[in-house]
């Protein structure tokens, strides 16, 4: 009994251990709701004064460590992936016994821990998705629909994708159908009001539905099928210890149970080829349900069985454990990460601390780029809604370093007309130095405007201009 007293200390201890080595590291897809909730403290309103392209709860999370970076928002993620593993364990337990449950905690946490770390360091909307996904699933399981209803619209409320989990819970209780659907449209229908209330749900639709569907109406994916194939079959090979294990589970169960499990995955696997791009992150949609069966695959084999099985588990621990040893060590030394992954977070750092030598109480910022982060780094307000370049150039961020052909150009241009109507005392251009033909100078309509800046300095990715005062 001692050993599962300590169970929860040590995992916590674990995954919070292992995100403190990131405590100086921003990812990509954690800085643009960082900065959206910077705003949103400053009493502006998302989508109204803030263009953002996910549903609300997303930045809304950030606000609930002050949108800080650093310590706070590592203890944040180490927080959420504990609750993530208590939900796995309580719904395997419920399933099952004790015993799956402490292997679906331990094998999530291992996963969310020793992965791509771009993935699994930010509270991003895949992974901040994942676990009301798995508290919809598991309340519709133990027949609370009305409940597992709420929590899939609060899935759906961070990420757009919360409608597979919608459908996965009716999977679960579809003779409740009435009391899900019921419990899914309060949260949306309050979020609603709210954003008519503050003059933001026509904004809302623009930007995360009709320029959300824009996005995934096209792919920069040469060969998307190839491509989709390729990566599950990554996937899977870097899962390996689950997905056998959950493979295992599979013939030993039920038809009519086996029938379920599969059609929750097939639905899962049908959000992540949603837009047919099969990022690693969009793979949180199907972990949960990898887990949960793995985790009882695990329990039903023979102990010796199921420690030749947890051998795989090498693989992932192989590739990304290392790092975490390097980034403790640089932390201990007191200098920057050596690892080329953070080198655009490295540079962003450097061009901030110019700035900030420069500036002066009461000055502001844009960013043109997808470089939120910038907001973070130099504490600066935004002088403008826009905290990236993707409404101002039309070309996702997915692509624009490379390339430079808009999915989207009438309110693109509107868009450049309401930026050049706007005085900010900085301008850090963070797209140029990668792709010429995105950088701020390159656009005729803005060159009267930028003509008001002079270039100050640079770093070896950004430039930075400041206001020319008379």
């Amino acid at each position: 009994m001692k050993y599962k007293r300590l169970f929860w200390p040590a995992l916590f201890a674990l995954v919070f251990a292992a995100r403190l080595c990131h405590i100086d590291i921003l990812w990509a897809e954690e800085t643009l709701p960082l900065a959206a909730a910077a705003q949103m403290l400053h009493g502006k309103v998302i989508y109204r004064d803030i263009w953002f392209d996910k549903p609300p709860l997303l930045p809304a999370a950030y606000i609930a460590w002050g949108a800080r970076d650093g310590f706070p928002l590592r203890l944040a993620g180490a927080l959420y992936v504990l609750l993530a593993c208590w939900l796995a364990w309580r719904f395997a337990r419920g399933l099952w016994t004790r015993r799956e449950g402490f292997w679906a905690a331990a094998l999530l946490a291992f996963y969310l821990t020793f992965d791509i770390p771009s993935s699994v360091m930010p509270l991003a909307a895949d992974l901040l998705m994942l676990a009301p996904h798995l508290a919809a699933v598991w309340l519709a399981w133990r027949g609370r629909s009305f409940w597992s209803g709420v929590l899939a619209g609060v899935a759906f409320l961070i990420n757009p994708k919360g409608l597979f989990v919608l459908a996965a819970c009716a999977i679960w209780n579809f003779s409740a159908l009435p009391l899900l659907l019921t419990g899914f449209a309060i949260p949306n229908a309050l979020a609603a009001a709210w954003l008519w209330q503050q003059d933001a749900l026509g904004a809302y639709y623009d930007q995360v539905w009709k320029w959300g569907r824009i996005y995934a109406g096209g792919t920069f994916v040469t060969h998307p099928l190839v491509n989709g194939i390729a990566r599950t079959a990554h996937w899977m090979g870097f899962h390996a210890a689950i997905v056998l294990a959950a493979a295992w589970f599979c013939l030993r169960d039920s038809k009519a149970e086996r029938l379920r499990w599969i059609l929750w995955a097939a639905l899962s696997f049908a959000a992540i080829a949603l837009g047919w791009r099969f990022f690693p992150r969009y793979y949180f949609q199907l972990l949960p349900i990898v887990v949960l069966a793995g985790a009882r695959g695990f329990a039903l084999l023979r102990p010796r069985h199921a420690a030749i099985l947890a051998l795989l588990l090498l693989i992932p621990f192989v590739r990304f454990g290392p790092r975490y040893a390097l980034l403790a060590y640089d932390l201990a030394e007191g200098q920057p990460p050596h690892w080329i992954d953070v080198g655009m977070d490295q540079d962003s750092r450097a061009a901030a601390a110019l700035v900030r030598q420069i500036s002066a109480p009461g000055d502001t910022l844009f960013v043109w780029g997808f470089r939120p982060e910038f907001y973070t780094y130099t504490r600066l307000p935004a002088a403008s809604q826009f905290l990236d370049s993707q409404p101002l150039t039309g070309v996702p961020a997915d692509r624009h370093l490379t390339e430079s052909h808009p999915v989207e150009t009438q309110s693109t241009r509107e868009h450049r007309a309401e930026l050049a109507r706007t005085h900010p005392t900085f301008i850090l251009d963070g797209l140029g130095p990668f792709n010429p033909h995105l950088a701020l100078s390159a656009f005729p309509d803005l060159q009267p405007w930028l003509a008001q800046y002079r270039e100050v300095t640079r770093t070896r990715l950004t430039v930075i201009y400041k206001l020319a005062r008379n």
